[in-house]
């Protein structure tokens, strides 16, 4: 469940860095290229909340899961 969850930064971060990829192609100079690094690393941060996500599952730590399993 902490996984599904964390798709959602992630799509939030890889929006915004798609929207500075597009800005910096119609920008000019040294903007366009600190638009191009800003916009890999937007896309490298993206990936954190998959990674956790993805290690708070397979390791059973999910708080998400633990709160509706003590619903149920």
């Amino acid at each position: 469940m902490c996984f599904f969850m964390s798709l959602i930064p992630a799509t939030i971060l890889t929006a915004i860095g798609y929207v500075v990829l597009y800005c910096s192609g119609r920008a000019e100079g040294g903007i366009r290229g600190f638009g191009r690094v800003l916009a890999i690393w937007i896309f490298v941060v993206a990936l954190f909340p998959l990674i956790g996500g993805a290690f708070v599952t397979l390791t059973d730590q999910c708080p998400i899961t633990a709160a509706m399993q003590d619903n149920g």
